[in-house]
């Protein structure tokens, strides 16, 4: 029986806290090898290898099913702070094998024991800039090598305050697992502070939306606080989370009594908590952190051990995200707006005051275009004779935590959408994917498909292939279901992981073979919505008017933009000031954008053929 089957037939008990198990045990200097080391509490794996099988023992006997080896803070940074940052490896395979050789004296053919290797956040803030992501995913790489070599059943990312961290370890993991070849379930915590949000303000929301899409088994929360400050976020995770999800709160909230750390829960009203999140949220897996002993992990096993977690039917809601909220890709009353000033191809402001290294402006342009209505930000920095990845970095980095919306990263090139990548804790969207180089390993779509796997990330999939931009709504269509197929099947993304442009020509240079595309694109919109279930639509709107006036480019894109969302387009990339309510366009200027938007000869008809400077707008 592995972890996951026994997951599925009951809920399941981890142990409690071995920071609390440590301190009652007396140490000095001399169990963690010298004054110099003392305090590394990741060493005694190695300096006192008796007292941690005496504690996994201890949680064993008391009834748990899983007990988290002792390796909390055994990578590189934490490591480093006390000079010991190459034991890495030899300190988690240490603690790996004591866990796994205690496991199995206590395991039964009918009662099995678990080990999970403990990897917790470390002590640098990677989405403040205080520790670069390769870095930190390099070091969690290395320790969950040393636990798999010592045999663990599963890892669990715990306590993780900052959602850029928790992308770092389950990335590092996944690495790890491939050079081992041998893959384990993953367990992904964060922890929620009394003001309801993660250390940087991420709500539960938007934690959810960022970690379900890197596919790990389990999502939970622990730390920080006791269960009851827990209740909502474990009721939103309850209602839509997609994963098991499990609660390893503290035993209360802490307090110093008599020079000593107090928790404010008993063992009883502790359990009472966790009873109720089983039996009302169908939460299936318990375990206690800061402040809980064998005594509380005694009388949760005895309490929830036969009790059936509530029924979940869970409603996945496709999003994106900021480090601080989520923004649904399905709006119910509108179109998802994607801001595109932003973008060093289509904002001459923009470009000008990235090329004079102007942070503070870029910034101030991502801030203004929110406050404009768009949902998220559209961001290029794409510029002939500039190194793309050195400028994504510099936007990135700004805009993943001082702009509050999710972000598009835009670009040509994989390399520099990846330089982005590693400064976004929350979920973002690539633009884009598409078909022009083939599908071979190495091509734009092997290459973007592969990011947005790796990093959790949304794609957007132009309707191009090998032979051009797909014109006809029938080519449209062969490029949309080969995309469409080679993402799932070949790269296990999700339809709603996808947000197809069927992309349109402008209308106005009169040329007879472009009058019938924006049809032509309206009409795939309509059928990927119905023959791709699942998947999204989006269109870069203001190539349908180019050429025109600026006034007549704001009415053509505002009726045109009217026309696709009534044929099911779900995101459009627009500047959101310039897109213009019907009712305040006059009749005469609306009927004059139909009549070329459905190549109704007339007043479309002066089109053809006229010269470049006629505006029928």
């Amino acid at each position: 029986m592995t972890f996951l089957d026994l997951l599925r037939e009951r809920v399941v008990v981890y142990d409690g806290a071995f920071g609390t198990y440590m301190q009652q045990q007396g140490l000095t200097a001399d169990d963690f090898g010298g004054p110099a080391l003392e305090g590394c509490t990741d060493l005694l794996a190695v300096t006192r290898p008796d007292l941690i099988r005496q504690m996994h023992g201890e949680f064993f006997d008391a009834g748990a099913d899983v007990v988290e080896t002792a390796t909390f803070g055994a990578f590189a940074i934490p490591l480093g702070e006390y000079g010991i940052a190459e034991r890495a490896h030899e300190i988690n395979v240490a603690a790996a094998r004591l866990a796994r050789e205690v496991a199995d004296g206590f395991a039964t053919p009918d009662r099995p024991r678990f080990v999970a290797g403990s990897i917790g956040p470390g002590t640098k803030f990677a989405s403040l800039g205080q520790i670069r992501f390769a870095e930190l995913r390099d070091a969690y790489e290395v320790q969950v090598r040393g636990l798999l070599e010592g045999g663990v059943d599963l890892l669990v990312i715990e306590t993780q305050f900052d959602l850029l961290g928790l992308k770092a370890a389950v990335i590092g993991a996944r690495r790890a697992m491939g050079a081992s070849n041998r893959q384990v379930p993953i367990q992904a915590q964060v922890t929620i502070e009394l003001t309801g949000r993660m250390l940087p303000g991420t709500e539960i929301g938007a934690a959810l939306a960022a970690v379900d899409p890197l596919g790990v088994d389990v999502i939970g929360i622990n730390c920080a606080t006791g269960p009851a400050e827990m209740s909502e976020h474990l009721r939103h995770l309850s209602q839509h989370s997609r994963m098991p999800i499990s609660c390893i709160p503290n035993a209360g909230l802490p307090s110093v009594v008599d020079g000593a750390m107090h928790y404010d829960l008993s063992a009883e009203e502790f359990v009472a908590h966790q009873e109720r999140f089983v039996r009302e949220l169908g939460v299936q897996v318990v375990g206690g952190c800061c402040g809980t002993t064998p005594e509380f992990i005694r009388l949760l096993a005895e309490r929830v051990r036969d009790v059936e977690p509530a029924r979940r039917e869970p409603v996945h809601e496709p999003a994106v995200t900021s480090i601080y909220s989520q923004v649904p890709l399905r709006q119910d009353t509108a179109f998802l707006m994607i801001g595109e000033r932003t973008n060093a191809n289509g904002s001459k402001k923009f470009r000008d005051a990235m090329l004079a290294q102007d942070w503070d402006q870029c910034v101030r342009m991502a801030a203004e275009q929110v406050k404009e209505g768009a949902h998220i930000l559209d961001v290029c920095v794409d510029y002939v004779g500039h190194d793309g990845t050195v400028d994504m970095d510099e936007i990135a980095a700004r805009f993943a935590t001082q702009a509050n919306a999710p972000l598009v990263l835009d670009s040509t090139e994989p390399q520099v959408m990846e330089a982005g990548l590693q400064w976004i804790g929350g979920r973002p969207i690539l633009n884009s994917a598409n078909l022009e180089d083939g599908e071979a390993p190495g091509s734009r779509l092997d290459r973007v498909m592969t990011l947005a796997k790796t990093y959790g990330a949304a794609v957007i999939c132009l309707l191009i292939d090998e032979e051009g931009q797909a014109r006809d709504v029938e080519w449209k269509m062969r490029v949309a279901h080969r995309i469409a197929d080679i993402a799932v099947d070949r790269y296990g993304l999700e339809p709603s992981d996808l947000i197809f442009d069927a992309l349109t020509f402008p209308l106005s240079t009169g040329d007879d073979d472009l009058r019938r595309d924006a049809m032509a694109t309206m009409d795939a919109i309509r059928r990927i919505k119905a023959e791709i279930p699942g998947a999204l639509t989006v269109l870069g709107v203001s190539n349908v008017s180019f050429g025109l006036s600026p006034a007549a480019r704001h009415v053509l894109n505002s009726v045109f933009l009217h026309e696709c969302v009534e044929a099911g387009l779900d995101a459009a990339i627009v500047h959101p000031s310039k897109i213009l309510p019907l009712n305040r366009i006059s009749d005469e200027q609306r009927d004059v954008s139909l009549d070329i938007i459905y190549d109704r000869r007339g007043a479309a008809g002066a089109l053809s053929g006229s010269d470049p400077g006629y505006d029928p707008l």
